[in-house]
């Protein structure tokens, strides 16, 4: 949601500290034109497995559709710094049920939690096929929003940070896939979407500050290490089987790395 990235750049702000001094604005086009790439294709593997999974909740395959929610939802956590971008379509297609009214039982509750309760906590795709129809339609307006944008790099940038902020602050509580426990798969998602902005702007810093490129990437190692402990077949546990103790641990890891990240924006002149 929008205002989680707002709660989340905060202690990027408070953090960045002053530009390097060989990176100029131009230096930051190209890292920005290849993670419109980056976008572009996740979007579009989004789109085509929304399509699968949809199609399953149509059909009323409870099954089906429950082993494509997870992994479906791989791509929009990768890129939820610009999908989120997008208001109406966050709140559409990734609101949970207390940010509404009535929450489950709100008319305006939509997209893929709302699908999420009723395979796993109703055990049933009964009244969903129009929820299925409007989350195609909404990720097929991603697809052409996305298309016609020219992304900010302010927000290209500090999108390295704001998916492992969010993560900390709101995700580790388990609040997120609440009703299926496959915040595992969210997790890792929002790790390899962070990753690869840093990959793709780290040529700009690591002459001058190769220590804190190197620390970066001891976080990211230990973040996917640990994520790696509960892997399970081509997926993760369910997110019940960790232990408040484990939880702490994955949470301790997760702030680490997203507190250096929150100085990427402010060591790229972009604050």
């Amino acid at each position: 949601m929008t205002s989680r990235i707002l709660r989340a750049t905060t202690l990027s702000l408070l953090l960045a500290g002053p530009a390097l001094a060989a990176v100029s604005p131009l230096d930051i086009v190209q890292p920005v034109a290849e993670y419109k790439i980056y976008v572009s294709e996740k979007t579009e593997k989004l789109v085509a497995d929304t399509k699968s999974f949809t199609d399953a909740v149509k059909a009323g395959d409870v099954e089906r559709a429950k082993s494509l929610f997870a992994p479906t939802r791989m791509s929009w956590e990768a890129i939820e710094p610009i999908a989120e971008l997008f208001s109406d379509l966050d709140v559409s297609v990734d609101s949970r049920a207390d940010d509404h009214e009535l929450a489950e039982k709100d008319p305006a509750f939509t997209g893929f939690h709302k699908i999420e309760h009723g395979l796993f906590a109703e055990g049933t795709t009964d009244g969903l096929a129009p929820i299925a129809d409007k989350l195609m339609a909404d990720v097929e307006d991603l697809r052409g929003r996305i298309e016609e944008m020219a992304l900010p790099p302010e927000k290209v940038v500090g999108g390295a940070a704001v998916l492992m902020e969010e993560v900390a602050a709101t995700k580790i509580s388990g609040e997120e896939d609440r009703y299926s426990g496959t915040d595992l798969w969210d997790f890792k998602a929002n790790t390899d979407g962070s990753r690869k902005i840093f990959d793709l702007v780290r040529p700009l810093i690591e002459t001058e500050d190769s220590a804190f490129v190197q620390k970066v990437d001891a976080s990211f190692t230990t973040v996917d290490t640990t994520l790696d402990k509960y892997r399970k077949g081509e997926g993760y546990a369910h997110y019940s089987e960790l232990t408040d103790a484990d939880r702490r641990v994955l949470a301790a890891n997760v702030n680490t790395l997203a507190e250096d990240l929150s100085t990427l924006r402010g060591k790229l002149g972009l604050d």
